[in-house]
């Protein structure tokens, strides 16, 4: 199992997995965000700015590791859908009398994609060595 983890979030032949994983990820939390109380049980285990942060980072990653190559512009593009993502579930959570848009959350949104992308662009290709090598290792 450990190595189809490898495989699944480092290797280029689930790219594309990756990057359509980011938009599947984007829609269940806008559906999930829409039903009545489930916001509110996630709140119980997590605040808003910490569901904020994993979910935006997590499809910064996605997108950012799924894409062709790994640049600044590649990181850009994946900012910039954050960017758009983040701005339509909070105008979403607008038209539902028991949510609320918050310009807050999607600066969290935002904050959340730009520290993860930072931290890829730079250490990517040393992330993908590093889970090759410790997986050849065990």
């Amino acid at each position: 199992m450990p190595t189809f983890l490898v495989h699944l979030f480092f290797s280029p032949i689930y790219r594309n997995i990756r990057y359509w994983s980011a938009f599947i990820l984007y829609l269940l939390i806008v559906l999930l965000g829409a039903i009545p109380g489930v916001r509110a049980e996630a709140g119980e285990f997590a605040s808003g700015l910490v569901l904020h942060s994993l979910a935006y980072s997590t499809i910064a990653y996605l997108l950012y590791t799924g894409a062709r190559s790994q640049s600044f512009v590649t990181a850009l593009h994946a900012f910039l859908w954050v960017v758009v993502m983040g701005a339509a579930d909070e105008y979403i959570q607008s038209f539902f009398p028991y949510r609320n848009g918050t310009v807050r959350d999607w600066i969290v949104d935002m904050i959340a994609a730009l520290v993860t992308l930072s931290i890829l662009l730079g250490t990517w290709p040393a992330l993908r060595k590093m889970a090759y090598s410790r997986r050849s290792d065990s």
